[in-house]
């Protein structure tokens, strides 16, 4: 607790407010002081003036007065003439004069510091003016044990109210804190936590929404930290698997064009008619060495930007892949359908969506199409409490060993003869951008299905 920010943040407002309610007190307490010995010369000054009244006032009564104004005797000075309107035995001699008239701020405050910090009681003369005129000045002569206990019990008030205002103040400002600041603050580092947990997931990348000038600079230079970190460990990953297959793909494209040249060669020399027979040979092994070629420049060169989230009409997009992948199936008898329920809406990033989607449903589709026979491909989707499912299901003959151990490895996952495998890996990378995963559920003679999981949320949950 004491170690957090609202917790420190707490304590310094605790202790700094208490020392502006100790500023405040010392000029409060010189000021009660002053207005308790005004008050004792009021109260003489009403006793004298009953004197001038009467001058036959009997000497309890006179006592009594004195009692009650809480002094021994009232001088009063009126048309020049100093006059002991009322007296009474003084029990030690007077250690000290205060004339109010002529005390300055500072003068107060020093009488004041004084008296609290001298706990004997002593016998002290008082001078002041009296009040409306009634004369040229007013002079008692008093205990000071009285005064300090009234102006401690004074002092120990005002610092039990200033205490109580201190931590009610300080209260108010670590709700304040809490909200304003170390409420944004940790939404900052939960975004990083979840963004170093798994870099590839695009809800990880921060949206800056804070109202805090600062704060709001800070989420925004975090976000592009993030985006341009995110590209380079694409760009990273990917050099690294280009890399690893380079061997391979050298060796295999050097096979297939020697095939190539060979044909090529006996085409050039020869009129026979084994020509008819080659010639289709070798443009299919011209054609597989350029779709190798191609497809590795162009898994080599991308660089997948973060997606941009927005509502997608799942039931469009599948129709438009589905009319797609007809129109390219052409006459090998396969069938592709869009089975997702009318008005489905989920939040992705279109373009990626749409990508990831044809990815599975072409694969399939070419993979029906090499067995000769006709099929079915199936695009479905339901919604469940935390994520979307988008399945992709075909009749097709099924993954081999092969390409189920290696499904999502570029290069190594291809399930026809002549496949890169990359079609699955830029799939599966789109779907973690997205938070997700591409899963394969079934896979055998019957056909085989993919499930595509987008959750929920935006990743702050």
């Amino acid at each position: 607790m004491l170690n957090t920010l609202s917790g420190r943040f707490l304590i310094l407002t605790t202790v700094f407010v208490m020392l502006a309610e100790v500023l405040i007190f010392v000029p409060s307490i010189a000021r009660f002081r002053e207005d308790y010995l005004s008050d004792r010369l009021q109260r003489a000054q009403i006793a004298s003036l009953a004197l001038l009244a009467d001058d036959m006032l009997e000497t309890e009564l006179e006592a009594e007065l004195l009692e009650n104004a809480g002094v021994y005797n009232v001088v009063l000075r009126r048309d020049e003439i100093r006059q002991l309107m009322l007296a009474s035995p003084i029990p030690k001699e007077i250690t000290g004069t205060y004339d109010l008239r002529m005390a300055g701020a500072m003068t107060l405050i020093m009488d004041a510091m004084n008296r609290l910090l001298r706990p004997e009681n002593e016998i002290i003369r008082v001078i002041g003016a009296p009040v409306r005129d009634a004369g040229l000045l007013i002079e008692v002569t008093m205990e000071t044990a009285p005064l300090r206990a009234a102006m401690v019990d004074y002092g120990v008030r005002i610092l039990i109210l200033s205490a109580v205002i201190s931590v009610f103040t300080a209260l108010l400002l670590f709700v304040a804190v809490r909200i304003v600041l170390v409420k944004p603050i940790k939404g900052v580092i939960g975004y990083m936590q979840r963004y170093a947990a798994a870099p590839e997931d695009g809800r990880g990348i921060i949206n800056p929404s804070s109202g805090v000038v600062e704060l709001r600079e800070a989420e925004e230079a975090l976000m592009q930290l993030q985006t341009e970190l995110t590209h380079a460990l694409k760009q990273r990953e990917r050099l690294a698997q280009l890399g690893g297959a380079v061997a391979k793909v050298s060796h295999d494209l050097r096979n297939i064009l020697t095939s190539a040249q060979l044909f090529t060669d006996r085409i050039e020399m020869s009129e026979d008619p084994l020509v008819r027979r080659l010639a289709p040979k070798l443009v299919n092994s011209i054609t597989r060495a350029v779709s190798l070629c191609e497809g590795t420049l162009a898994f080599g060169r991308a660089e997948e930007p973060a997606p941009a989230f927005a509502h997608v009409a799942l039931g469009e997009l599948a129709a438009d892949i589905a009319e797609s992948e007809t129109l390219a199936a052409g006459e090998a008898g396969v069938e592709i359908a869009s089975e997702v329920p009318p008005g489905l809406m989920l939040r992705a990033d279109p373009e990626q969506l749409f990508r990831i989607i044809m990815n599975l449903v072409r694969n399939a589709r070419q993979a029906i199409a090499a067995t000769g026979k006709q099929g079915r491909v199936s695009i479905s989707a339901r919604e469940e409490d935390e994520a979307w499912l988008v399945t992709v299901a075909d009749t097709g003959p099924g993954l081999p060993k092969k390409a189920q151990d290696n499904l999502f490895t570029p290069f190594q996952g291809g399930a026809r003869k002549g496949g890169t495998g990359l079609g699955l890996a830029i799939a599966g990378e789109l779907a973690r951008g997205h938070g997700g995963s591409v899963m394969l559920k079934e896979t055998g003679p019957e056909g085989t299905v993919f499930e595509i999981c987008l959750p929920k949320g935006d990743g702050a949950l």
